[in-house]
């Protein structure tokens, strides 16, 4: 499974009308309404190289309303909450 996390400007007056149509879009986990200098921040996760293309540059950025996009390609995941889960043997 690849990963990418995709930053994204948007017009300021259309941030929750964007963020539903990204959620909408096949390979869309997440999508996150955020503080700073971008808008939306976008969880991508699809099987193949060539599925980020489509997903990301055929779809996601096209959406109207969408300005500009940072995209960052995952090499590998650290989370302490999956681990958690793996491990986990259902006892509080």
């Amino acid at each position: 499974m690849l990963t990418a996390i995709v930053l994204i400007k948007t017009s300021a007056d259309r941030i929750p009308e964007v963020a539903e149509q990204i959620s909408d879009i096949p390979g869309i986990s997440e999508v996150y309404s955020v503080t700073g200098d971008w808008d939306l921040i976008a969880m991508v996760r699809v099987h193949r190289h060539e599925d980020l293309a489509d997903v990301i540059a055929d779809r996601l950025s096209k959406v109207e309303g969408v300005v500009g996009t940072n995209t960052n390609i995952a090499f590998r995941t650290y989370s302490k909450h999956d681990l958690e889960a793996a491990f986990s043997l259902g006892i509080d």
